[in-house]
């Protein structure tokens, strides 16, 4: 992929939203970038692994988890899922775990930190809402962009291609 989010938020300051920089780097693609699917859950991933077992078509899910730091939202089987069906990657405003086996997936996992603990399955949660976190809104078919400097929202596509 050819972009850097530095050099995007250069060229388009004024129509870009920037997260706070809270997130790390967990998955095998540090940059990756696409349309955006949410979901809102809180220490149930039953939405998450319901999601990412869909056809992703390039797409990131984005992952309003409350912030919480109690229990992981994606582990290594859900991730290679996520695999499996085409997402591209997952912001995850929560927790990861199986993090070494997810650092060797292709897929994009920008996550809060990690935790052994697996989350509750309730069922519970919402699809396809705008969410907000870290100094962002992220809606439902917006264009998400991450590397290692951080992350960028927009409503519209700004780069082209896989």
């Amino acid at each position: 992929m050819t972009f850097k989010t530095a050099d995007l938020y250069d060229d388009y300051g004024d129509r870009v939203q920037v997260c706070d920089p809270i997130f790390r780097d967990f998955g095998g693609h540090a940059r990756f970038f696409g349309p955006i699917a949410t979901v809102k859950c809180f220490e149930d991933n039953s939405l998450v692994k319901a999601t990412l077992a869909e056809p992703g078509e390039g797409r990131v899910l984005v992952v309003d988890a409350g912030g919480s730091r109690r229990c992981a939202m994606l582990g290594d089987l859900i991730a290679a899922s996520a695999v499996e069906n085409g997402w591209r990657g997952v912001l995850l405003f929560g927790c990861v775990r199986d993090a070494a086996e997810i650092a060797g997936m292709a897929l994009g996992v920008k996550a809060l930190a990690t935790n052994p603990r697996k989350s509750e399955k309730r069922g519970e949660g919402q699809r396809d809402i705008p969410v907000s976190f870290a100094g962002a809104c992220f809606r439902p078919e917006d264009h998400i962009y991450c590397d290692e400097d951080g992350i960028l929202v927009c409503a519209e596509a700004l780069v082209q291609g896989n």
